[in-house]
């Protein structure tokens, strides 16, 4: 078996997460895959660190997001275990573009063990050098308008990979494309009831650098327009969160955003 590092073993456990939520009576979404993708790895750090609604949420945001937008070309970022070209019909008519470190490709694709909905194509790049001549290489076309997503990631990189991420997707992005990403807020990773968790990442070599309470500033100067979402709102709107949603800006809260993005 292909082996993973900590960070990319969070897919594993984000997968467990998907799949607890696939069971529940009132689930927000359905993913057949989530729970081969999860494997005994999984489910072993599902009972470690616990369950919680943050995946739950931006799953079912995504999901609901990429079936208004209908992409003919939709590039995911750190894919993962994401499942959705196997699991969103709206996908049928769609080129997906999977970026992440080839064997981490290679082991979703053992695990999944299916045909994608459409057509689904897995680039193997590594996201904190140049990945954009390999993107292209593989069929991608700059002058389409594109969907990207790019979830659970930024927070592992520091400011200036973030910044080449975004530069790079901002490069390939045509008019009327759109980016759906989520940001941890500066002011959850100064938080001090987050502190014993961030810690124990940090342990584990899962070390969360990258914050910012500000993404309208970090992508507006981009050129792109953004809607930002609390997550803790979001999260209370699907019945997922259990927490009263506290107003951005707050002092001493810190805060996840939800972004859509859009040229």
């Amino acid at each position: 078996m292909n082996e993973l590092d900590q960070v990319a073993l969070t897919g594993r456990l984000t997968a467990a997460l998907r799949a607890r939520e696939s069971q529940r009576p009132d689930r927000l979404f359905v993913d057949p895959f989530a729970s081969r993708l999860a494997g005994d790895v999984g489910d072993r750090l599902l009972e470690e660190f616990g369950d919680n609604s943050t995946i739950s949420v931006r799953t079912k945001y995504l999901d609901d997001k990429l079936v208004r937008l209908r992409p003919s070309q939709l590039v995911i970022v750190a894919a993962g275990m994401d499942s959705r070209a196997y699991r969103l019909d709206v996908l049928r008519d769609s080129v997906v573009y999977e970026l992440d470190r080839p064997e981490v490709l290679s082991l979703k694709s053992t695990l999944v063990g299916s045909a994608p909905v459409g057509v689904r194509r897995a680039v193997g790049v590594d996201l904190a050098g140049d990945w954009l001549p390999a993107l292209l290489a593989d069929g991608f076309d700059p002058g389409r308008p594109t969907v990207w997503t790019v979830e659970g990631l930024t927070q592992y990189l520091d400011a200036a990979a973030v910044d080449r991420l975004l530069d790079g997707i901002t490069r390939l992005s045509a008019p009327g494309s759109h980016l759906l990403i989520d940001f941890v807020g500066q002011s959850l990773l100064d938080s001090a009831v987050m502190k014993p968790m961030l810690d124990r990442f940090a342990s584990m070599d899962m070390t969360w650098q990258f914050g910012t309470d500000e993404p309208e500033d970090l992508l507006g100067r981009r050129g792109w327009s953004c809607e930002v979402s609390l997550f803790d709102s979001v999260g209370n709107s699907y019945g997922r969160w259990g927490y009263p949603s506290v107003p951005r800006g707050t002092p001493g809260v810190g805060h996840g955003y939800l972004v859509h993005a859009h040229r």
